[in-house]
């Protein structure tokens, strides 16, 4: 069977089509990203920069379908095709390539294609779970604005706790491109297990210990390897990582899934818990009660379907790198089309 037509769209192709409208029509940008989840993210991130001379269209390439989910692949071959430019962009989680910096032939496309937007953090997941919104996301999902768990200085005692580890899961995939510490030991070393409110402090401690034992037996393994470690720790602190915010630079699956999302949910269940009891202590007869826990219940949301929709992220230092990047690439286009217009 042939190719479909669609396989072969091209910045060149948009453009072409944006040249035979009307020249009062606003300009069409394609941004192409890598999974469903993704295309409400990215909506709200570009949205902002639309004006009465562009507008973005966020969707996914085509030869995804074929491809498993979530899959980088196809954003990549329509880098390597040369698909990308002015009109059609790519825009995919940073995942390791930013940390790499170009280190990889990947990595060098994400960091290096003035056409690719990524995410700065690992992945939209990490953005969404930012820690000084995930509070108002509580609020969003409960409708009580009690402050009963501090998200914040959890997450930061937890980047803290993992910081020494992650440094050398990096360094790993810099230096070792055949055997290496992988993410996924690295996740399993970092598993936090049933977290709750009430004993998130005693299971960070405890993964500060083991983080301690298999940065020992890392050294081991690896001696004389000292300096060029600590060059990895002081380069990632340079690209904006700290001891204090590596949960935005972890694997974005695992903090969602694994500690965002389930510890959420209890905090959450306190909320609502309380909220029912502050029902029931105020009605005055059990037919305003149970109109009450209706209209309450009725208005519940899900903590996992309210953190895809956060938008809170935009208050954090990677949002802002990544606006100043977009900035940077309409005023680079805008620079190009005065240029093609004075030609004409």
């Amino acid at each position: 069977m042939g190719r479909r037509l669609t396989d072969n769209i091209s910045s060149q192709y948009i453009e072409a089509a944006n040249r035979l409208a009307s020249k009062k029509a606003r300009r069409r940008i394609v941004a192409y990203v890598e999974s469903y989840d993704d295309v409400f993210f990215w909506r709200s991130v570009l949205r902002r920069f639309e004006d009465d001379r562009r507008y973005f269209e966020v969707m996914l390439p085509s030869r995804l379908e074929r491809l498993e989910r979530g899959k980088k692949a196809a954003i990549m071959s329509l880098l390597e095709g040369g698909a990308v430019g002015r009109d059609m962009i790519a825009c995919v989680d940073a995942d390791y390539d930013y940390l790499l910096q170009g280190a990889s032939p990947a990595s060098k496309c994400v960091v290096e294609n003035p056409y690719v937007l990524h995410t700065y953090a690992y992945s939209i997941e990490n953005m969404q779970s930012y820690a000084a919104s995930l509070h108002d996301v509580c609020v969003a999902v409960t409708l009580s604005d009690n402050v009963t768990f501090d998200f914040e200085a959890f997450l930061r005692d937890f980047s803290q706790a993992v910081f020494p580890l992650f440094v050398w899961n990096v360094w790993s995939y810099k230096t070792m491109p055949e055997t290496r510490f992988t993410i996924s030991d690295f996740n399993k070393a970092i598993e936090l297990g049933n977290v709750t409110p009430e004993n998130a402090g005693q299971l960070v401690q405890r993964l500060r210990q083991r983080v301690d034992r298999r940065v020992a037996q890392l050294r081991r393994q690896h001696p004389g390897m000292s300096d060029s470690v600590e060059a990895v720790r002081e380069e990632i602190k340079r690209l904006g990582v700290s001891p204090e915010t590596t949960y935005m630079y972890i694997q974005g699956h695992h903090l969602f899934d694994k500690v965002i999302v389930p510890l959420m949910r209890k905090v959450c269940g306190q909320l609502v818990a309380g909220r029912e009891k502050e029902i029931a202590r105020q009605s005055v007869h059990a037919t305003q009660y149970r109109n009450e826990m209706a209209c309450y219940t009725s208005s519940l949301g899900d903590v996992a379907f309210m953190l895809r929709r956060n938008v809170g992220f935009m208050l954090s230092p990677q949002y802002r790198r990544l606006e100043s990047d977009i900035v940077r690439l309409l005023g680079r286009d805008d620079k190009a089309e005065e240029t093609a217009t004075g030609q004409d």
